[in-house]
């Protein structure tokens, strides 16, 4: 019998009927300890009574409009998330792939007003930006790309981490407008760049009149430690950038932000999103920022992420098999030296969730809210699966 969905998702077999907080309840009974939050989505865990009932709240007063009228919540939040990050005007759509297409948009328009007429946008191998057209042709993931072809003209990848190699793109690419990155990647790996990387992007794309687009869509909203991860270095403020994922903790909202020489670029009847920004989406999304500011969540992130870092360190760091094991606040890389997305299915039948990305890597993005004794149970659980995955494989090599 053919399914009703599209098989565009290689599912796990279970089903979930319900979260609180850390925890989510399949249709069975069962509970699983969630370190993936939806893929950094519920960075408040699931339910969380703030969101809960400015969700219901709001369902009960007015859901959606149209972006033809004022939103008065619109402009709260825009306001909020100007406050918080340095930036100066928000556009709200419901996605981070929209987000950053709404990046892309704002680049090459950007560029004609410079008087180039086939601007470039200069992108990271190794980087995901989403799965629409051009932002798949953005995403250094040729996997990805497979099938799709012919994809878009005007992106150049250079390295990752790499400054000289960005020097000289834009040096080859006098057509070069802008740089698009992540300030973690996510997809990647838990790729971390060095301290000085993002700031001496920021001075190269000062210089060169380009614009820097910062895809904070799994980074943002507290998950780092910060706000938004180019906060951990004083001297970075990016043109461009996108949000997502953690701003909604699960109701769907993208939104794409703008400071310096982005301000004004796009005007009325350039852009625009049916659902983008609706009074239901902007309830939740408010309801997320004050709740991390209130509880002091990225505080809390920041104390608890060296603790499981080094707990890792401790029951991982020594053992043949494990190559590195990084993080930036609830961002976890345990980097195997062997392919292991058999992980994923072992963790959920010791009734934990957890993701394997870029083959090798096992990423961690914990809710923000999870306690110590959560922590801990995090670190203790993913430690003895990965030993036992990697003794099982030597063996296996053995025979």
């Amino acid at each position: 019998m053919t399914d009703s969905v599209m098989p565009t998702y290689g599912r796990l077999d279970v089903a979930f009927a319900k979260g609180q907080g850390a925890w989510l309840t399949d249709t069975q009974g069962n509970q699983y300890l969630d370190a993936l939050s939806g893929i950094a989505v519920c960075n408040l865990g699931h339910c969380h009574p703030a969101v809960t009932k400015a969700v219901q709240d709001q369902a009960e007063t007015l859901i959606h409009t149209s972006n033809f009228y004022h939103i008065p919540l619109q402009t709260q939040l825009a306001d909020k998330l100007t406050q918080v990050s340095g930036m100066e005007q928000a556009f709200f759509c419901n996605s981070g792939a929209e987000a950053n297409e709404a990046a892309i948009k704002i680049a090459r328009k950007y560029g004609h007003s410079k008087g180039i007429d086939k601007p470039v946008i200069i992108v990271m191998d190794g980087s995901f930006h989403g799965r629409t057209m051009a932002t798949l042709t953005a995403t250094g993931n040729a996997k990805v790309q497979v099938g799709f072809d012919p994809l878009l003209p005007g992106f150049v990848r250079v390295p990752y981490n790499d400054l000289d190699a960005l020097r000289m793109a834009i040096g080859h690419w006098p057509e070069a407008v802008a740089v698009l990155l992540e300030p973690v990647q996510g997809e990647g790996g838990i790729k971390v760049p060095d301290s000085e990387y993002l700031a001496g992007v920021r001075s190269i794309c000062t210089q060169r009149k380009l614009l820097m687009m910062l895809d904070e869509v799994q980074t943002g909203v507290g998950r780092t430690g910060q706000w938004f991860a180019f906060q951990h270095n004083e001297t970075v403020l990016p043109d461009v950038m996108t949000l997502a994922k953690g701003l909604g903790n699960g109701v769907p909202i993208g939104a794409c932000l703008v400071a310096g020489s982005a301000v004004g670029v796009l005007q009325a009847g350039n852009h625009g999103s049916t659902f983008g920004g609706n009074p239901l989406a902007c309830s939740a999304a408010l309801a997320v920022l004050e709740t991390i500011e209130k509880d002091d969540l990225c505080q809390h992130v920041t104390t608890l992420s060296d603790q499981m870092l080094q707990s890792f360190k401790n029951k991982l760091g020594d053992r043949d098999g494990v190559k590195d094991i990084r993080a930036l606040g609830f961002m976890f890389g345990i980097e195997l030296s062997i392919p292991c997305g058999d992980l994923v299915r072992l963790a959920l039948a010791e009734r934990l969730l957890i993701n394997v990305t870029a083959d090798k890597v096992i990423r961690l993005v914990p809710p923000m809210i999870i306690n110590a004794e959560e922590a801990e149970l995090i670190v203790e659980k993913v430690s003895k699966l990965v030993l036992t995955f990697l003794s099982s494989h030597a063996v296996e090599s053995v025979a």
